[in-house]
């Protein structure tokens, strides 16, 4: 079994990182499993689920530094193809205010959901801003037993929808 690293660099977004960062790993004889990559509020970041031997620190340091990105390295046990597949999707929308990410993910966590990916914006504008946040879960409850509950929070706009995914 392959002995893993969760490799996670942050910093501000530009152009080349992932290119650099991978290139860097694939000759330092690094490879690469799973990994996740957004920009949030002009910032880039990333993790890698990445196997190799050695040390990786000497292989990925100059690419962060030269980046400018922030760099961290964890010991991590599981590996590839261990993640459920998401089967619900839960998208919310209400005035931003504090705790409503809390107390969405409060009432989805007693539902028994459990969450696999949340994405969230503010829209609208800085006098009236609009909290969006999309879930995507997995639960075996029915889709009416988790809106009900979020529907108890009372100032949001709730959806709940099944995921259909066809696998092979």
């Amino acid at each position: 079994m392959a002995e893993w690293k969760m490799l996670t660099l942050v910093g501000e977004d530009r152009s080349g990182i992932v290119a650099r960062l991978t290139d860097a790993l694939f000759r330092g004889g690094w490879n690469l499993g799973e990994a996740s990559m957004i920009r949030l509020g002009g910032n880039f970041t990333i993790m890698m689920m990445i196997s190799g031997s050695g040390d990786v620190q000497p292989v990925v340091e100059p690419v962060a530094q030269e980046m400018g990105l922030h760099l961290h390295i964890d010991e991590i046990s599981g590996g590839l193809h261990q993640h459920l597949v998401p089967n619900v999707q839960v998208r919310v929308t209400g005035a931003d205010r504090a705790g409503i990410v809390a107390q969405v993910t409060g009432v989805l966590a007693e539902s028994g959901f459990n969450i696999l990916e949340l994405e969230s914006d503010v829209a609208g504008s800085a006098s009236k801003p609009v909290y969006i946040m999309n879930i995507q879960g997995y639960a075996d409850t029915t889709l009416e037993a988790i809106e009900a509950a979020l529907n108890e929070l009372g100032d949001i706009d709730v959806s709940v929808s099944s995921i259909e995914t066809l696998i092979g």
